[in-house]
């Protein structure tokens, strides 16, 4: 017999009253909406029509459509008869974004424990009643356990324990303590939650123009550069780029936003001093900020078309417009060590 794959995320069976909760629209009928309670392992509730919106109803179809997820508030439950009664019209913002969060987060736990359920041939719901609500009892959220699990996973999993009922040499019945889990599924659980959760590092970047038209103007945009680079350390290492002069890009990787974000404003601080020593000038285009890959792809794609525009210029080396740069010829790639391309 297959064991069982199907289990609410939470211990409650039923969502308390004035509780924001994610469902999904399965069909609409005379009265109202019947609905799927995502985190209550899809138990139906209803939307009556008049709990849609607090405005006047024109048109059902562009309040609700069938197949939609979205956050509502619980009115009523009654347990004996399963009558779930929900609202969207009392919903706040403040509701739907709380909601959407917790609901993200015990997705990401149920997937976890679904898929450690399915490929050791275990019971989900008997997984959860050892490891995952005893989880989310004593750390608010399984996720928060998740995620310390990731470097020290036996500070949280050495403490879950289940008894079971075995008979004695004495015939009699006797009941042991002993792990929640076999250290096969706790391997398998490890695995997965390092998988799926190991934080991946973020990109920051600030963009800043440089000019320096002293004589070697060069060399000292090349020494601010460095200094630059010399303001990153061994985790969040700064990068400078020469995008087409007088623009510039600085960036690190880092896991802590606020410490890289820090660490560039530091960067283009000592880079600024230098380059004024030689009575040089930086401006900040754009501050230092979490950046995406969409916007590395976008930088690239600029770099690219400001490439191909300056080999069709190149016969012109004498142009006004390249004295003005402040810059010259850089050749970044042969520059020396510390400045990358």
């Amino acid at each position: 017999m297959a064991p069982n794959l199907e289990c609410r995320m939470y211990e409650s069976k039923y969502p308390e009253v004035d509780v924001a909760v994610m469902i999904q629209v399965k069909h609409i009928a005379d009265m109202g909406a019947y609905v799927s309670l995502l985190e209550y392992n899809n138990i139906e509730g209803m939307i009556l029509f008049s709990e849609l919106s607090r405005r006047r109803i024109r048109s059902v179809s562009s309040l609700i459509k069938v197949g939609r997820i979205e956050p509502v508030m619980v009115l009523r439950v009654d347990k004996e008869k399963g009558y779930i009664d929900l609202s969207k019209r009392r919903v706040s913002e403040e509701d739907i974004q709380s909601c959407e969060e917790l609901y993200n987060k015990s997705k990401l736990v149920h997937s976890i424990m679904r898929h450690v359920a399915e490929t050791m041939n275990i019971d989900l719901e008997d997984l959860y009643i050892h490891v995952g609500w005893p989880l989310y009892r004593k750390f608010g959220h399984a996720f928060e356990a998740f995620k310390t699990m990731v470097t020290d996973p036996d500070s949280v999993l050495n403490s879950l324990t289940r008894e079971v009922k075995e008979i004695g040499p004495d015939g009699q019945e006797v009941t042991k303590v002993v792990p929640a889990m076999t250290e096969e599924v706790k391997d398998a659980l490890i695995k997965n939650i390092r998988r799926r959760m190991t934080p991946q590092p973020l990109k920051i970047r600030a963009d800043i123009e440089m000019k320096c038209f002293q004589f070697d103007g060069v060399l000292h945009i090349k020494e601010a550069m460095r200094k630059a680079e010399a303001a990153g350390n061994d985790d969040c290492p700064v990068k400078i780029k020469l995008v087409a002069p007088p623009l510039y890009v600085l960036t690190t990787q880092t896991l802590d936003k606020e410490q890289g974000i820090a660490i560039l404003t530091k960067a283009i601080e000592a880079c600024t001093e230098s380059i004024e020593k030689q009575k040089g000038k930086l401006t900040v285009k754009e501050q230092a900020r979490a950046v995406s890959e969409r916007d590395d792809r976008l930088l690239a794609e600029h770099m690219a078309k400001l490439r191909n525009e300056n080999e069709e210029v190149s016969g012109d080396e004498e142009s006004e417009e390249e004295e003005d740069t402040g810059m010259g010829e850089v050749d970044v790639e042969n520059s020396g060590p510390g400045i990358t391309e």
